[in-house]
């Protein structure tokens, strides 16, 4: 059986400013995320990873970088460009609010309504893209550990749509969970490469935090 334990990147500056990052913007860790991605690591200190794969975008990269160092261990790291964030085309360094302002449908059903989101609006990627391209490289990953456990270092946009695409989840919800916090845990498990199930979703319990920033999980 494989298990993937899929993290978002620490919180950046975009994030907190709410702006939209996607596969072309990026922004530097927050000073915190540093201390929130030990505790990440202290979380799995008692999970034996055989290899850590990463988003080759800064913020994941980073993320995946100090995790290893804080784990204290020698874990392989490989960066693939497939896990890199949703390209999100026009949206792509734009506050939250004034994308709203300029295309409040694209927006509601970018974050409510996969099924009738229209990516030639705004020249961003569509969500098949996405869920195609993650999806191909956690099968390929699985195929090289049948048997053990691997992390994958990506972005809430894409991690979101990749993880439903993995448990078969149909367009029209695959936005029922909720979004996925800064630094957060989601695990799958496989015992043949083609069906997965949930193991947790979005844990952040390590990080003790007595609330949540509403831009957490954007």
């Amino acid at each position: 059986m494989t298990r993937i334990f899929f993290i978002r990147h620490g919180k950046t500056q975009w994030n907190l400013a709410a702006k939209y990052q996607g596969a072309h913007g990026d922004s530097p860790l927050l000073p915190e995320s540093y201390h929130e991605i030990k505790l990440l690591a202290h979380s799995l200190a008692a999970v034996d990873i055989a290899h850590v794969f990463s988003s080759p975008l800064p913020r994941a990269k980073t993320t995946a970088e100090k995790l290893i160092e804080a784990l204290d261990r020698p874990i392989p790291l490989t960066i693939d460009s497939r896990l890199a964030e949703f390209n999100l085309g026009l949206m792509e360094g734009m506050k939250f609010s004034a994308v709203a302002d300029r295309w409040p449908e694209v927006l509601d059903n970018f974050r409510h309504h996969p099924d009738k989101y229209d990516p030639k609006v705004v020249k961003s990627e569509s969500f098949e893209s996405v869920i195609n391209q993650v999806g191909a490289a956690v099968h390929d990953y699985v195929q090289q550990f049948p048997n053990g456990n691997i992390v994958v270092v990506s972005h809430g946009a894409a991690l979101n749509a990749a993880i439903n695409g993995l448990l078969k989840v149909p367009m029209n919800h695959l936005k029922d969970r909720g979004g996925l916090s800064n630094t957060s845990t989601t695990i799958l498990k496989t015992t043949d490469g083609k069906d997965y199930q949930l193991e947790k979703w979005n844990d952040t319990s390590y990080l003790h935090k007595t609330s949540v920033d509403p831009t957490d999980t954007i």
